[in-house]
């Protein structure tokens, strides 16, 4: 018998990556339709989706190709980027990422499919893992609570203005800035000052707070240390005169620099931020990098951004926990101090583990290290003539040459070498963990200087000034000093990651997070040192394929979101929306309305949006929520009435909060035009509405998208993320720019939103790679069955649980709300016994009550094949039933397997007095004994943690090993 012939062109093509990505094949999802009652997806999401929302026509991109030819096309990209040895400096320093880290934190699924530990019960390895960050920074700064990072210096700088305005006794007054800060923070601060009303003054503050400044009042200083031309000074006298006026001192500080210096708690600060980049992160032209804040006791109750702190279990054992403001802007909404949502999770573990595995000593070494070439360095150009203009330094000199700057600088790129251009008469340069003696001999010949490392090094004395050395030992915690060896380094990482539960293990269902395929093809170039070595502010020149990838990337978001303009500046989704509502007010005052200030958000909106319009100046006025779960028309018309003259935008998130595909959405849009407002559409969702309708066609302005959510950038257990801004042609002028690097943005735009120009441009590969190998049908399809997957999982449980909202024809978008209120009435159990549940069941729980208290909110996405959905509905199917046992009285109320809920193994132990058996407990209904996760702690008590507030490693006491 003769085979059939198969064409070589069909071979060669292999399976389409789309297959790979997308988890039911043909059959399953036939299956799912037929459960849902629908013969094809197009019938379905014909079905699903407003006429008035769909797309004519294929999105415009290239076609689909294979993985193989991906990875060949971005090798080509990246051979396109010269990557010398970069010496600039400005907070961005090469590092070496200790091998046994690399592998098996930033390139393993366990660490970077993580999603943010909401569950803490699942979650105890990276909220250890935290904490030792936290511990890091707080010893290291010497200030004693320290977050669990946030996205970069420049922002957290800025997040540092506010609290310091927040908290201080001076409510009027300047922020004011000392000239040696680094430009980006400075710029950044700027962006974020002036929407809300805040006056900053730049000034050299090396003699004090000039009298002409302190008569005007100051509420907030900030100072760098060491200073951005790598002098090291103390700062005590300014802290001292800064305290006298009132005002609250912040202390910009490279942790490096910290294990040989006196911390900044030590000289008087309130308040330190910077960047954790050197501690082993690539620089990946710019990010992502885990910024820092540390602050005094008495202002940790006010700190933005996430708090890991301990608590106890139900047995009073010690366990790990987000504390305090975690998650303050959705409770606070419009009052939020912050907006800040997305972390830098996974870089804070990446840092926090170079500290773990270096330890107290071997990170001194490498500071040593660093500050000795920086001073054979200095010594080599003094020699030759050449003016160091500070006397103290520790890893960055300023060097002056008059009127030879630029040749300078030029003579070092072609030795190899990226030298900081100062001004014509001054460079700049860093040295770094990598820099080596060929680098010296580099810049000595390109300033015209011969030199002798080993001659220099028998006479050149270090520099750092005495009374500013530090004295206090640091990172004294016993994790700090028993894992030098990578076999030890190695298992702590594996025990870390096997108490937690990430995507590796299996489905985790939050709705409004999209926790996808984060394909190995998209993640591999982002280790490529071609990527990953390149400094924020090389010369653009030597970064031509990441401006060619980063363009790319660029027009096909706007092609897919119908938008004329992308900016993916915006280091997180709450950064995209603060820009995009900057460009909204900057149209707006261009346009002479500068009375256009009101923002109209949905109730159920998420909770950065109105936090985001108030640090955009705004004034937020809420829109209530009909039963149905769309927006109250009635109450959208009159309140664009009461405001007309004054309405700035809408913000609303499409398909809405509730999961529904809203059908009056361009009528919506085109009353607020009518009123002469803007409207920005939330894509949070927008995994619902790829290939099938662009929002910059049905009525939106301007949209920031989520890179971490439908673009498949992992979330890390909590970041990195990318939140793109894309905006109509009216509104690009507005779009963020940069200072140091002009071809960033625009030249009338808002000024920077992120400290780099390109944000965190070191995991853009992954967003390119997913849409070259999806093209546009695979990018359709996969929103479809995303759209498929909620609606079975819909169908299969609406007979147990009620489906809150449905949108034309009863069907919801890519996820589904359940409603377990009417349970909780009836038999006491509640959403959080349900979730914690699951967890013995072996799954995450789904987003729990948001947008509406007592409900679960579930997104299958279009990755999970049909398997474990079923797995999924038939665990909720059961617990149904258990819930049903609570409400006959079989169980009683507060002794069941909901209530009691995570069941851990050694909960087996000893005497068993429950009135349900160990079975039920641990290997409910579909459990394999097998295949059973474990979670390491039972229900954690989150009110005891806040009220007995450590947020940083147990003390030598409280050790357990």
């Amino acid at each position: 018998m003769t085979a059939n012939r198969i064409p070589l062109s069909r071979l060669e093509r292999g399976t389409p990556f789309e297959h790979r990505h997308i988890g039911p094949d043909t059959e399953a999802q036939a299956k799912m339709l037929a459960q849902v009652g629908y013969g094809s997806l197009d019938e379905l999401t014909d079905a699903a989706v407003p006429e008035v929302i769909k797309s004519a026509g294929a999105l415009d991109l290239p076609e689909a190709r294979s993985e193989r030819d991906v990875l060949a096309e971005l090798r080509s990209l990246a051979d396109r980027n010269q990557v010398l040895a970069s010496m600039i400096g400005l907070g961005y320093h090469g590092t070496f990422t200790p091998p046994v880290i690399l592998r098996n934190v930033m390139e393993n699924p366990a660490w970077y499919t993580a999603y943010t530990p909401y569950q803490p019960e699942i979650s105890q390895g990276r909220l250890e893992a935290l904490l030792n960050f936290q511990t890091v920074v707080a010893d290291l700064t010497g200030l004693p609570t320290s977050g669990a990072s946030l996205l970069d210096e420049g922002t957290a700088a800025a997040e540092a203005m506010s609290l310091a305005r927040r908290v201080g006794k001076v409510k009027n007054g300047v922020f004011l800035i000392d000239a040696d800060c680094l430009p980006q923070t400075i710029a950044v601060i700027e962006t974020r000052a002036e929407p809300t009303g805040v006056e900053v003054v730049v000034a050299d503050l090396s003699e004090g707070i000039p009298a002409e400044i302190a008569e005007r009042g100051v509420f907030g200083v900030l100072l760098q240390y060491p200073g951005a031309s790598g002098q090291v000074r103390d700062l005590r006298p300014v802290i001292e005169q800064a305290h006298e006026l009132g005002a609250i001192v912040t202390v910009a500080a490279d942790l490096l620099a910290l294990t040989l210096l006196t911390p900044p708690g030590e000289l008087g600060a309130d308040i330190a931020v910077g960047n954790s980049q050197r501690f082993g992160v690539p620089m990946g032209f710019g990010g992502p990098h885990a910024g820092y804040m540390a602050v005094r006791d008495k202002f940790a109750r006010s700190l933005p951004g996430r708090l890991v702190g301990v608590s106890v279990d139900a047995d009073g054992n010690k366990a790990y926990r987000l504390a305090l403001q975690t998650r303050e802007q959705h409770i606070r909404r419009e009052k939020a101090t912050s907006n800040i949502c997305t972390a830098q999770v996974l870089l804070a573990v990446m840092a926090g583990m170079y500290a773990v595995y270096h330890g107290p000593d071997g990170l001194a070494a490498i500071a040593r290290r660093t500050h000795r070439y920086a001073t054979l360095l200095a010594e080599g150009l003094r020699a030759g003539g050449v003016e160091i203009v500070h006397g103290s330094y520790f890893d960055t000199l300023t060097a002056r040459v008059p009127g030879r700057a630029a040749e300078v600088v030029a003579a070092a790129r072609e030795a190899g070498v990226n030298l900081r251009l100062v001004d014509a008469d001054q460079v700049g340069i860093a040295c770094d963990e990598t820099t080596g003696r060929a680098e010296l001999a580099a810049v000595w010949g390109a300033f015209g200087v011969e030199a002798d490392v080993a001659a220099l090094d028998t006479t050149a004395q270090d520099t750092l000034p005495e009374a500013l050395l530090r004295t206090d030992e640091y990172l004294t915690h016993p994790v700090f000093h028993q894992h030098r060896s990578e076999t030890a380094m190695l298992r702590y990482l594996r025990k870390l990651s096997d108490r937690d539960y990430a995507l590796d293990r299996g489905m985790i269902p939050l709705g409004s997070c999209t926790m996808k395929l984060n394909a190995t093809t998209e993640m591999e170039p982002v280790t490529w040192s071609e990527f990953g070595a390149l400094h924020p502010f090389a010369p653009v020149e030597q970064a031509e394929g990441y401006l060619t990838l980063i363009n790319e990337l660029e027009e096909r978001l706007a092609e897919v979101t119908g938008y004329d303009k992308v900016s993916i500046q915006p280091n997180a989704g709450s950064q995209g929306e603060l820009a995009g509502l900057l460009a909204v007010r900057a149209y707006h005052r261009a346009n002479g309305d500068e009375q256009r200030t009101i923002c109209l958000i949905p109730s159920s909106a998420h909770g950065t949006n109105a936090a985001s319009a108030v640090m955009a100046g705004m004034k937020v006025v809420v829109v209530k929520t009909a039963d149905d779960g769309e927006v109250d028309i009635e109450d959208l018309h009159a309140k664009i009435e009461q405001h007309r003259d004054q309405l700035a935008v809408l913000m609303i998130t499409y398909p809405s909060t509730h999961g529904v595909f809203e059908e009056h959405v361009a009528d919506v849009c085109a009353t607020v035009h009518d009123a002469g407002g803007q409207v920005y559409v939330d894509g949070a969702n927008l995994n619902a509405l790829l290939g099938l309708a662009k929002p910059g066609k049905f009525g939106g302005d301007v949209s920031h998208l989520n890179l971490h959510k439908t673009f498949c950038i992992p979330h890390g257990g909590g970041g990195p993320g990318v939140g793109p801004v894309g905006v109509r042609a009216h509104l690009a002028p507005y779009l963020p720019n940069h200072p140091l690097q002009p071809t960033a943005g625009p030249e009338t735009g808002v000024g920077p939103i992120s400290a780099a120009p390109w944000g965190s441009a070191g995991i853009l590969p992954i967003s390119w790679t997913y849409v070259r190998l999806m093209g546009a049908e695979g990018l359709r399809r996969a929103t479809q069955v995303a759209v498929l997957g909620a609606n079975y999982i819909a169908k299969r449980l609406e007979p147990h649980y009620p489906v809150l909202y449905t949108g034309p024809n009863g069907l919801v978008a890519h996820e589904c709300i359940v409603d377990l209120r009417p349970l909780t009435k009836a038999t006491g159990v509640t959403v959080d016994d349900v979730a914690k549940r699951l967890i013995d069941y072996g799954f995450h729980a789904p987003t729990m009550s948001f947008p509406v208290a007592g409900t679960l909110m579930i997104e299958p996405t279009e990755s999970e094949d049909l398997a474990e959905i079923d797995r999924f509905c038939e665990a909720m199917i059961a617990i149904r039933g258990e819930i049903e046992r609570v409400g006959s009285g079989e169980w009683a109320q507060g002794d069941n397997p909901l209530s009691n809920a995570p069941h851990t193994a050694a909960a087996l132990a000893g005497e068993w007095e429950r009135p349900y058996t160990r079975e039920t407990a641990v290997f409910p209904a579909g459990v394999s004994a097998a295949d059973k996760y474990w979670p390491p702690v039972r229900r954690i008590d989150g009110a005891f943690g806040d009220r007995n507030l450590v947020c940083s490693c147990p003390p030598l006491e409280d050790y357990d090993g």
